[in-house]
């Protein structure tokens, strides 16, 4: 009985350990490098079980904006699981630009692409100003 008590408790502790052991990786591109180059290939490595945090440079009162959600191309790969924006840093500069957040989730080994791309989304509007293409390959 006593041994049964303790490869129970033994189970649960090594499942505790290995939900502990997913990380955050965060891919973070800002607006100087999207000023530099208009269309930005990237690749990362993650773990299955592991978030994915991409962060991109945004401005709306410029009238463009990223999508909500992103294209994944495998989404038996990859899941979205968030998107939020956060505001400039209080320095009193209007018009200052943000950031725009999308959290991805790693759901199993494979190979998935997140595209988005940062558009006038209203009929006539430039589309494509900036784009940004990330590579996930998850092991």
């Amino acid at each position: 009985m006593k041994l049964k008590l303790v490869l129970v408790c033994l189970a649960a502790a090594i499942s505790l350990l290995l939900l502990g052991c997913s990380q955050k990786v965060p891919v973070e591109v800002s607006c100087d490098d999207f000023y530099n180059q208009q269309h930005i290939t990237r690749q990362v490595e993650v773990a299955a079980g592991d978030s994915l945090t991409v962060t991109l440079c945004s401005n709306p009162t410029t009238g463009f904006q990223w999508a909500e959600s992103a294209t994944v191309s495998d989404q038996s790969v990859l899941q979205q699981t968030d998107h939020k924006f956060t505001a400039p840093e209080a320095n009193g500069t209007v018009g200052a630009p943000e950031k725009e957040v999308w959290t991805f989730k790693a759901l199993k080994k494979g190979t998935s692409t997140v595209s988005m791309e940062y558009s006038r989304p209203w009929e006539g509007g430039e589309k494509g100003e900036w784009t940004f293409s990330l590579t996930v390959v998850v092991k």
